[in-house]
Protein backbone atom coordinates (compact mmCIF):
# COMPACT_ATOMS: atom_id res chain seq x y z
CA UNK A 1 0.00 0.00 0.00
CA UNK A 2 1.64 3.33 -1.09
CA UNK A 3 0.01 6.79 -0.19
CA UNK A 4 2.08 8.94 -1.99
CA UNK A 5 4.02 8.60 -5.20
CA UNK A 6 4.99 11.50 -7.60
CA UNK A 7 2.73 13.95 -6.09
CA UNK A 8 0.25 12.79 -8.76
CA UNK A 9 -3.26 13.33 -7.40
CA UNK A 10 -6.95 11.04 -7.98
CA UNK A 11 -8.48 14.19 -8.95
CA UNK A 12 -6.56 14.60 -12.17
CA UNK A 13 -7.05 10.29 -12.48
CA UNK A 14 -10.93 11.65 -12.05
CA UNK A 15 -11.13 14.05 -14.49
CA UNK A 16 -10.03 11.50 -17.69
CA UNK A 17 -11.91 10.94 -20.10
CA UNK A 18 -13.08 7.35 -20.98
CA UNK A 19 -15.93 5.63 -22.22
CA UNK A 20 -18.76 3.13 -20.49
CA UNK A 21 -19.30 -0.14 -21.30
CA UNK A 22 -22.46 0.88 -22.30
CA UNK A 23 -21.64 3.88 -24.37
CA UNK A 24 -20.93 7.36 -23.77
CA UNK A 25 -19.17 8.88 -20.92
CA UNK A 26 -18.00 7.38 -18.27
CA UNK A 27 -17.93 10.37 -16.11
CA UNK A 28 -15.60 9.83 -13.71
CA UNK A 29 -16.25 13.20 -12.07
CA UNK A 30 -19.58 11.65 -10.44
CA UNK A 31 -16.45 10.12 -7.83
CA UNK A 32 -15.02 12.77 -6.74
CA UNK A 33 -15.20 13.03 -2.94
CA UNK A 34 -15.71 9.19 -2.73
CA UNK A 35 -13.31 6.14 -2.84
CA UNK A 36 -13.18 4.01 -5.75
CA UNK A 37 -11.62 0.82 -6.74
CA UNK A 38 -10.48 0.92 -10.14
CA UNK A 39 -9.78 -2.74 -11.61
CA UNK A 40 -8.81 -3.88 -14.61
CA UNK A 41 -10.81 -6.81 -15.34
CA UNK A 42 -10.98 -10.10 -18.14
CA UNK A 43 -14.31 -12.60 -18.22
CA UNK A 44 -12.11 -15.29 -19.27
CA UNK A 45 -9.12 -15.57 -16.92
CA UNK A 46 -8.41 -17.25 -13.97
CA UNK A 47 -8.88 -14.37 -11.53
CA UNK A 48 -12.15 -13.53 -13.08
CA UNK A 49 -13.69 -15.20 -9.77
CA UNK A 50 -12.78 -12.03 -7.95
CA UNK A 51 -16.14 -10.19 -9.80
CA UNK A 52 -18.04 -12.12 -7.25
CA UNK A 53 -15.77 -10.34 -4.70
CA UNK A 54 -15.61 -7.01 -6.04
CA UNK A 55 -19.63 -7.23 -6.21
CA UNK A 56 -19.59 -8.31 -2.48
CA UNK A 57 -17.32 -5.03 -1.81
CA UNK A 58 -18.89 -2.43 -3.84
CA UNK A 59 -22.17 -3.41 -1.76
CA UNK A 60 -20.77 -3.71 1.30
CA UNK A 61 -19.74 -0.18 0.99
CA UNK A 62 -21.82 1.90 -2.04
CA UNK A 63 -24.05 3.46 0.85
CA UNK A 64 -20.82 4.56 2.23
CA UNK A 65 -19.96 6.50 -0.37
CA UNK A 66 -17.81 3.37 -2.34
CA UNK A 67 -17.12 2.25 -5.61
CA UNK A 68 -15.92 -0.46 -7.84
CA UNK A 69 -15.31 0.87 -10.99
CA UNK A 70 -14.45 -2.34 -13.79
CA UNK A 71 -12.22 -1.23 -16.53
CA UNK A 72 -11.60 -4.40 -19.46
CA UNK A 73 -8.50 -5.25 -21.00
CA UNK A 74 -7.63 -8.02 -23.43
CA UNK A 75 -3.84 -7.30 -22.97
CA UNK A 76 -3.28 -10.36 -21.46
CA UNK A 77 -3.63 -13.44 -23.28
CA UNK A 78 -6.49 -12.04 -24.92
CA UNK A 79 -8.69 -12.87 -21.89
CA UNK A 80 -11.16 -10.02 -22.24
CA UNK A 81 -12.35 -10.71 -26.24
CA UNK A 82 -15.83 -10.11 -26.34
CA UNK A 83 -17.84 -6.94 -27.44
CA UNK A 84 -19.18 -4.47 -24.63
CA UNK A 85 -22.28 -5.90 -25.28
CA UNK A 86 -21.01 -9.39 -24.44
CA UNK A 87 -18.80 -8.39 -21.35
CA UNK A 88 -21.87 -6.79 -19.88
CA UNK A 89 -24.18 -10.00 -20.26
CA UNK A 90 -21.70 -12.21 -18.89
CA UNK A 91 -20.47 -10.09 -15.65
CA UNK A 92 -24.32 -9.64 -15.06
CA UNK A 93 -25.78 -13.48 -15.43
CA UNK A 94 -22.38 -15.03 -14.02
CA UNK A 95 -21.73 -12.66 -11.23
CA UNK A 96 -24.40 -10.03 -10.70
CA UNK A 97 -22.22 -7.69 -11.51
CA UNK A 98 -24.07 -3.88 -10.29
CA UNK A 99 -21.07 -2.04 -10.57
CA UNK A 100 -20.06 0.31 -13.11
CA UNK A 101 -17.77 -0.75 -15.83
CA UNK A 102 -15.61 1.50 -18.48
CA UNK A 103 -15.45 0.47 -22.25
CA UNK A 104 -12.37 -1.88 -23.18
CA UNK A 105 -9.31 -0.44 -23.32
CA UNK A 106 -5.22 -1.32 -23.42
CA UNK A 107 -3.38 -0.60 -19.51
CA UNK A 108 -0.08 -0.76 -21.23
CA UNK A 109 1.73 -0.49 -23.79
CA UNK A 110 1.99 2.29 -26.80
CA UNK A 111 -2.14 2.41 -26.56
CA UNK A 112 -2.14 2.77 -22.41
CA UNK A 113 -5.34 4.73 -21.85
CA UNK A 114 -4.26 7.88 -20.24
CA UNK A 115 -6.24 6.64 -17.63
CA UNK A 116 -4.05 4.33 -16.83
CA UNK A 117 -1.08 6.68 -17.52
CA UNK A 118 -1.81 8.27 -14.57
CA UNK A 119 -2.10 5.07 -12.07
CA UNK A 120 1.32 3.05 -13.15
CA UNK A 121 3.72 5.38 -11.35
CA UNK A 122 2.02 4.33 -7.90
CA UNK A 123 3.61 1.34 -5.82
CA UNK A 124 1.92 -1.48 -4.41
CA UNK A 125 3.06 -3.04 -0.97
CA UNK A 126 5.82 -4.52 -2.27
CA UNK A 127 7.32 -1.58 -4.24
CA UNK A 128 5.86 -2.95 -7.65
CA UNK A 129 5.34 0.64 -10.21
CA UNK A 130 4.73 0.79 -13.98
CA UNK A 131 3.24 -1.88 -15.93
CA UNK A 132 0.00 -3.46 -15.01
CA UNK A 133 1.09 -7.53 -14.09
CA UNK A 134 -2.18 -9.22 -14.72
CA UNK A 135 -5.96 -8.74 -14.75
CA UNK A 136 -7.55 -7.62 -11.41
CA UNK A 137 -4.71 -5.52 -10.50
CA UNK A 138 -6.31 -3.03 -8.12
CA UNK A 139 -5.70 1.05 -7.23
CA UNK A 140 -7.56 2.91 -4.37
CA UNK A 141 -8.35 6.21 -5.10
CA UNK A 142 -9.72 8.07 -1.72
CA UNK A 143 -11.87 10.62 -0.65
CA UNK A 144 -9.20 13.02 -0.40
CA UNK A 145 -8.63 12.30 -3.92
CA UNK A 146 -5.32 10.72 -3.86
CA UNK A 147 -3.98 7.40 -4.83
CA UNK A 148 -4.33 5.60 -1.46
CA UNK A 149 -2.90 1.80 -2.17
CA UNK A 150 -2.24 -0.71 -5.60
CA UNK A 151 -2.70 -4.05 -4.98
CA UNK A 152 -1.29 -6.82 -6.76
CA UNK A 153 -3.48 -8.99 -9.26
CA UNK A 154 -3.70 -12.12 -6.63
CA UNK A 155 -5.10 -9.75 -4.12
CA UNK A 156 -8.32 -10.97 -3.36
CA UNK A 157 -11.12 -8.17 -3.12
CA UNK A 158 -12.43 -8.92 0.07
CA UNK A 159 -8.84 -9.28 1.51
CA UNK A 160 -8.22 -8.02 5.17
CA UNK A 161 -5.91 -5.80 3.56
CA UNK A 162 -7.88 -4.37 0.55
CA UNK A 163 -11.16 -4.16 2.89
CA UNK A 164 -8.81 -1.87 6.00
CA UNK A 165 -7.95 0.55 3.08
CA UNK A 166 -11.48 0.62 1.77
CA UNK A 167 -12.37 1.46 5.55
CA UNK A 168 -9.64 3.63 6.30
CA UNK A 169 -10.60 5.84 3.29
CA UNK A 170 -14.00 6.25 4.58
CA UNK A 171 -13.46 6.46 8.12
Amino acid sequence: MTTDNAGTSAASVLDVDIDALQGGSADLGQYKGQAVLIVNVASKCGLTPQYAGLERLHERYAAQGFTVLGVPCNQFLGQEPGTSEEIAEFCSATYGVTFPMTGKVDVNGEDRHALYERLTGFADGEGHSGDIRWNFEKFLIGRDGTVAARFSPQTEPESAEVVAAVEAQLG
